[in-house]
């Protein structure tokens, strides 16, 4: 749900801070009070296309933040477990920001992101329709998903093995054009390869081997300089000229004959005890590296040919033994495909063709699941539309097989309507109707809401051009869809604000010279009075406010 919306420099708007609630939240004011800029707030705020002409006047920059908190296992945190984002106490937390010299922030947790990563888990999370904006219902290019959506259980499976035969079938065919376009740099390309992983597998590197060599080089070639180093310093301290080993023993000794005289001559002969031995030490290892020292001239010829060979392959495939590793397992792989494929072209041709035979398989029982399912969702539909007044209109969802098989399967799906007896048949984006194009957002928003898994519903005054008994109906349909995800609600019909849980009123006044906006959460004696304005207009009246209570009551006890 929504939890915490953050306005601030938007529009009329100076600075809101709202808190909302589970189930369904109306807002209510009068024309012009700033309603329709709060979802145009949220709309910016999940990827909407922004401007700065939304900044308030005289400030440099507007911010928008909204703290959401997801269903478990929602899409939303699948898809910010894919971008990386995180998100410890499953909270999102959206926030954009638009500075008068064109730079557009948008953040999520803090990570900031492009307006493109912005809309895809915006769109996760807030649905917004209005009178004049249709959105996922109204996109034919939705339609199919939305089919999927509501059979995910029973589909999610076969979806699942075909994408896998279609992506098995795409790589073939894809091999298959590769090698039909030109069977001359097949062969090439092919030879290339093998030339390429012969060369560098006959070189046998290992990794961190061109260091190794070349401390070992340098080592050879300095070695007449470390053997004199290493003679000069044995001969310093254990020669026969000049002892220093045996100079310093003869001072331990005759420290140690009077070490128990005073403190500082036994420290004394501590230190010329501990430097005596560790000279001795040092000693045995200068003796012992001068006769491991060895001049070995085959040995730098075999390192110095080696490095020129590492230096070859450095320039032809990359400029460290690692890299060069990394492509030899490229060109690998790459072979491994050429070759698993290699033969006479009639062999890859019957690959292709039987991958697509398995995939067409699958397809055509995606197909069929998905038109069972379709006949259900049209009788339920029905049965929405009914209780919406529409009982003399027909839904039907249409289908239209590809002549190519694509990522989901072979079907074009669309929804289709026809709302009045006598009338044609025509795809739902058509509807001219505002009033039925409500209803019939309503009635299938009604059946969508159960799993598709969306944060926040907002409806933008859908309910314009409808009065009397359908006006009950679509109050009662929106507080339907709020019993499975969070509604909010911008409504001038007082049958919607009554059957909603929490009522917003919106007003504006002028400051000074400016014009500000003000929400505030209606106790039930004020939500009375609002609604009998709702219902009267400017005068209202003891009736009207009798009525308004009558109406909210009955509205909260259906609850």
């Amino acid at each position: 749900m929504l939890q915490e919306l953050t306005i601030k420099d938007f529009a009329i708007i100076d600075s809101l801070n709202i808190d909302f609630m589970a189930n369904m939240t109306v807002l209510t004011g009068e024309t012009g009070a700033g309603k329709s800029i709060i979802i145009d707030a949220l709309g910016l705020l999940s990827g909407g296309r922004g401007s700065q002409e939304f900044i308030r006047k005289d400030a440099k920059k507007m911010v928008l933040q909204g703290l959401f908190i997801p269903a478990k296992q929602s899409n939303t945190l699948i898809k910010l477990d894919q971008l990386g984002i995180g998100h410890d106490d499953n909270s999102v937390i959206l926030q954009r920001e638009i500075h008068r010299s064109g730079k557009n922030i948008c953040r999520i947790n803090g990570m900031l992101v492009n307006t493109s990563t912005l809309k895809s888990i915006g769109e996760t999370l807030v649905d917004i329709h209005g009178q004049n904006e249709h959105q996922e219902l109204m996109q034919q290019d939705k339609h199919l998903g939305m089919l999927d959506e509501y059979i995910k259980n029973d589909i999610q499976t076969l979806t699942s093995k075909y994408q896998d035969a279609f992506e098995q079938y795409q790589n073939l065919h894809k091999l298959q054009v590769k090698r039909q376009t030109n069977q001359n740099e097949w062969a090439q390309r092919l030879d290339m390869l093998h030339f390429q992983k012969d060369e560098i597998e006959s070189a046998d590197l290992i990794e961190n081997e061109e260091e190794l060599l070349s401390a070992e080089k340098e080592r050879l070639e300095n070695f007449q300089t470390i053997n004199q180093s290493l003679d000069a310093s044995y001969q310093a301290l254990s020669g026969e000229d000049e002892n220093t080993v045996d100079r310093v023993g003869v001072a331990m000794s005759n420290m140690q004959k009077i070490d128990n005289l005073d403190s500082e001559y036994k420290e004394l002969a501590e230190r010329l005890s501990s430097a005596y031995y560790m000279l001795q030490d040092a000693s045995s290892d200068l003796l012992r590296q001068l006769d491991a020292l060895e001049w070995d001239e085959q040995r730098l010829n075999e390192i110095e040919n080696r490095l020129e060979i590492i230096v070859q392959l450095k320039h032809k495939y990359g400029d460290s033994v690692e890299k060069i590793l990394t492509y030899l397992k490229t060109i690998s792989e790459e072979l491994f495909e050429m070759e698993a494929t290699e033969g006479t072209a009639d062999n890859l041709d019957n690959q292709v063709n039987l991958a697509k035979k398995e995939a067409q398989k699958i397809a055509d029982k995606l197909t069929k699941t998905r038109k069972k399912a379709a006949l259900v969702l049209q009788k339920e539909v029905h049965k929405q539309l009914s209780e919406l007044y529409m009982d003399k209109a027909i839904f039907e969802v249409k289908f239209e097989t590809l002549s190519q098989l694509n990522n989901s399967g072979q079907d074009k799906v669309e929804f289709y309507i026809q709302t009045n007896v006598g009338e044609t048949m025509g795809p739902l984006a058509k509807i001219a109707s505002g009033g039925e194009l409500s209803r019939m957002m309503l009635a299938l928003k009604t059946i969508f809401s159960k799993t598709q898994g969306v944060t926040s519903i907002i409806f933008d005054e859908v309910d314009t051009g409808v009065s009397g008994r359908v006006a009950q109906a679509i109050a009662e349909k929106i507080s339907q869809i709020a019993q499975n995800s969070q509604v909010l609600c911008i409504t001038h019909l007082p049958q919607v604000a009554a059957i909603s849980e929490h009522h917003y009123f919106i007003s504006k006044e002028v400051i000074g010279e400016r014009t500000e906006t003000s929400i505030k959460l209606l106790s039930k004696e004020e939500r009375i009075q609002e609604i009998a304005r709702m219902l009267a207009g400017s005068e209202i009246t003891k009736l009207t406010v009798k009525h308004a209570e009558e109406l909210l009551n009955m509205a909260q006890k259906n609850n």
